[in-house]
């Protein structure tokens, strides 16, 4: 029986992907084999020494200690691509609620007071305060082309507006996905220059940290719209407000409110609504918990942060996995130990990822424990499993 720790709410819709004849999973639960989470921050967490999965049903793990995770040898994964049409959505609903002052239009219609005839003359009079523009012909900059940001590229030219993309990192997977039309850009600097909108989609880290800063801000077309929907932290919200406040900016809506943006007259916040709907976090869970049983069942590795994709289809053998540091002759030790245990080898695949290697092996006999115990006795071995 595997055991399952959730940290937050899952959707039924993904548990329901784990049979009960042998998962056992709750928010309480004694040596969990695996965690499945959401935003739970796991940095302060003990982590169980039984655990050996870790499932985030989102996209971003900067709730979840990877060097941490590494050093134990247990694969985090995550769910890319699930919630990418409701961000998409959001994006371009953030860019329409700023090009047409929908907000500060609603907030004025709102407060209107006096009888029908009265609301009806201050409308008249008010709604050239109100005066947006369209999206056809605007340009649209798309920083980070994953799953969410080739949705949003493709989304918005089929909206009839021009898009920039950046993404050194693009995978061949995304590239066949974006549309033709997207341009590419050869920088950050490159495409912030030449954008009415931007939009980010990519985690935060020390690179994109205050991406957007008062420097940036100053190179910019005038009237610029902000989207950030990504992390809070890659924009800059001081010196966003300072060029709101001066007109350089047009427009930030993002989706992490503060005190310094929640009443700003040209900002729209929202609270964290990126992946905030039920096809969103059924997709997610779904996808997490199906990696988490294939990892537990079978050792196969799909869409981990931390480790290699490997993915070995069943023998009629006996399975064995191995997680080490990636060093020389480990490969050759792990078969050195099966081969003095008398186990022919049927099937392996060894692939290493950064700091780590794992390896899927399928033999002939029943492994027995004295093997385990010496594998996992091997110089730069994490963890030893027995499927």
């Amino acid at each position: 029986m595997h055991k399952i720790l959730t940290l937050n709410n899952i959707s039924v819709a993904g548990l329901e992907r784990l049979p009960r004849d042998s998962y056992e999973i709750a928010s309480e639960i004694q040596h969990p084999d695996a965690i499945l989470l959401r935003s739970y921050k796991m940095h302060d967490m003990e982590i169980p020494g039984s655990l050996k999965a870790v499932g985030r049903a989102g996209a971003g793990v900067n709730n979840i200690p990877l060097d941490k995770m590494n050093h134990l040898g247990i694969p985090v994964f995550n769910a890319p691509g699930a919630n990418a049409n409701a961000v998409k959505e959001l994006v371009i609903a953030g860019m329409l609620l700023a090009c047409r002052n929908i907000c500060q239009a609603w907030n004025f219609a709102t407060s209107l007071e006096g009888d029908d005839a009265e609301i009806t003359r201050q409308v008249e009079a008010g709604k050239k305060n109100f005066v947006g523009y369209e999206l056809p012909g605007r340009t649209l900059g798309v920083i980070g082309l994953g799953a969410i940001g080739v949705e949003v590229a493709n989304a918005a030219l089929a909206l009839g507006m021009n898009v920039i993309g950046y993404d050194p990192e693009i995978t061949v997977q995304r590239a066949w996905q974006l549309s033709s039309e997207a341009q590419q850009a050869n920088s950050v600097d490159d495409l912030l220059a030449n954008v009415d909108f931007v939009s980010f989609h990519v985690p935060l880290i020390d690179a994109t940290r205050n991406l957007i800063n008062e420097e940036r801000l100053k190179k910019m077309k005038d009237r610029v719209v902000i989207l950030n929907f990504a992390r809070n932290g890659i924009v800059n919200d001081e010196a966003m407000c300072a060029a709101l406040d001066s007109g350089k900016a047009y427009a930030y809506v993002c989706d992490f409110p503060s005190n310094l943006l929640k009443r700003h007259p040209r900002v729209i916040t929202l609270p964290h609504l990126g992946a905030s709907t039920q096809e969103a976090e059924d997709n997610c869970a779904i996808m997490v918990a199906d990696q988490i049983r294939d990892y537990m069942e079978n050792g196969n590795v799909r869409n981990s942060v931390n480790f290699p994709e490997v993915t070995l289809a069943r023998s009629d053998g006996f399975r064995l996995t191995v997680v080490n540091a990636n060093v020389p002759n480990m490969l050759g030790q792990i078969s050195t130990e099966l081969a003095n245990a008398g186990l022919n080898i049927i099937d392996m695949l060894n692939k290493s990822r950064g700091e780590l290697a794992y390896t899927i092996v399928d033999v002939e006999k029943e492994i027995p424990e004295s093997t385990v115990e010496g594998l996992k006795a091997i110089d730069g071995v994490l963890s030893v499993r027995l499927l």
